[in-house]
């Protein structure tokens, strides 16, 4: 593994190219400062203090006047990278940052590949593997709490709940090898039922972290929610109210929905992604009938279903079936029954079951108590509080899906009283692949292709 004495220095904007107010170019490596001193003219980098900002000129080699600009030095091991960093503010723009990173190149330093500075940051022990990618993540955040959730894993707390696994299994192994030492003298140096019982705990721990992945990634991802329903129910209304602008087109003919629409709504710190699907119906219209096979499909991936009918028409059995139907196939997806229309009927109507929310998507009436409901299913459905740690990332996932199977095997290897040197295999399996989650265990392609996913510039 390189230190950060012995990083080249690389150049890039960190902030989005095109027209703004200001940019910021970021230099990080060996001699980072030496190369933006030689084109800066103002105080002279070389000497400053770490973590101060100077006003300068950028110029080049010709002593021309790129930009007047503020440069903030971060000297080793004080920085984000570790590595002596200098991070440029100039105006923004597409010219002047190119004028600036062509004048950077010229002195020495060379363009940074995507991700490069969070990757030389990980490699200098500023970020475990697991807050890195946090980091990429968090710059795509799109809720609140896909942003909380980031921020706890940028924080360590995912980090820290890993390396207490990682003890506790390094803790069995140790016990279980120390027998190994002394096997000519048939001593068991702990008991084994109590390293059962610990292995249990364990196994039930890293199972909720587990379980935790399908509602992390609907957090990340925003909620998949289908408004479904048959022909001029008023699904396409509903979408349009609940966005608060016309999204779809509404019309009295039935039908007129044909493709999937898809749109985004932010309730309480959650993603929900809105999608308005063709009517449900048979019909002779080619066109309908593969608007209605969409319809279908999406409803396979859904996460939330808001059916949609018109009160004024009534529920019927067909609609029932088709419910209870759906519920059977997709228990894990929450469903909510809305009866439309009702500022059409009078003021004493109540639905045909309790748990119908009486709506009007044309005037508004019920759309709050709908987006509470909303809400409500996603919190329900996933135990979701404040304090709950949630896994997000596939490759995370991926890796404590293994640690569980490596567990269970251990806890099969005790249960039939195998030898130590046997229950020692799956543990240390377990533990090899709790260490590629934050970097413990890596290796040269799997960085490289966690890295190769972020911007350039971070």
């Amino acid at each position: 593994m390189r230190t950060y004495l012995e990083e080249d220095p690389i150049c890039a904007l960190a902030t989005p190219p095109g027209q703004g107010a200001l940019a910021v170019i970021r230099v990080s490596g060996r001699g980072a400062i030496e190369r933006v001193s030689s084109c800066f003219r103002g105080k002279d980098l070389r000497t400053v203090s770490s973590h101060t900002v100077h006003f300068g000129r950028i110029v080049n080699d010709r002593g021309e006047v790129i930009d007047e600009v503020l440069a903030t030095v971060f000297r080793a091991p004080r920085s984000y990278t570790g590595e002596d960093v200098v991070e440029i503010s100039c105006h923004g723009g597409w010219l002047v940052s190119r004028l600036i990173l062509e004048v950077l190149i010229q002195a020495g330093c060379r363009p940074a590949e995507p991700g490069e500075f969070t990757r030389r940051a990980f490699l200098n022990g500023k970020l475990d593997l697991a807050q890195a990618e946090a980091v990429a993540d968090l710059i795509q955040a799109s809720s609140r709490w896909a942003h909380r959730v980031c921020i706890e894993h940028l924080e360590g707390r995912l980090s820290q709940r890993l390396r207490e696994f990682r003890d506790q299994l390094l803790h069995l192994v140790a016990m279980l090898e120390l027998e190994l030492d002394f096997a000519e003298e048939d001593v068991e140096f702990a008991d084994r039922t109590e390293l059962l019982r610990l292995l249990e705990r364990l196994h039930a721990e890293v199972q909720r972290l587990v379980s935790s992945f399908a509602l992390g990634e609907t957090i990340r991802e925003g909620v998949l929610t289908v408004i479904a329903g048959r022909p001029n129910a008023g699904k396409s209304t509903l979408l349009n109210q609940l966005l608060g602008r016309d999204r779809a087109i509404v019309s009295a003919i039935p039908g007129t929905t044909r493709d999937v629409i898809e749109d985004q709504l932010q309730l309480d710190g959650l993603l929900f992604r809105l999608l308005d699907t063709a009517g449900i119906r048979d019909t002779g219209d080619i066109i309908e009938e593969e608007g209605v096979r969409r319809t279908l499909r999406t409803l396979e991936q859904a996460r939330l279903l808001l059916y949609v009918y018109d009160a004024t028409a009534g529920w019927t059995e067909e609609e029932a079936r088709f419910l209870d139907a759906y519920r059977t196939r997709h228990p894990d997806t929450a469903v909510l029954v809305l009866a439309n229309k009702i500022d059409q009927l009078s003021p004493d109507y109540r639905p045909p079951a309790p748990d119908h929310l009486p709506i009007s998507a044309q005037t508004g009436h019920g759309l709050e108590r709908l987006k509470q409901a909303m809400v409500q299913s996603v919190i329900d459905r996933g135990n979701l509080t404040e304090d709950s740690l949630l896994i997000t990332n596939a490759r995370h996932y991926a890796a404590l899906k293994r640690t569980l199977e490596a567990l269970q095997e251990a806890q099969e290897g005790f249960q039939q009283r195998l030898p130590s040197d046997l229950l020692v295999i799956p543990l240390k399996s377990a533990l090899h692949e709790l260490g590629t989650i934050t970097g413990e265990v890596s290796s040269e392609e799997v960085l490289s292709y966690i890295f190769s996913r972020f911007c350039i510039g971070k």
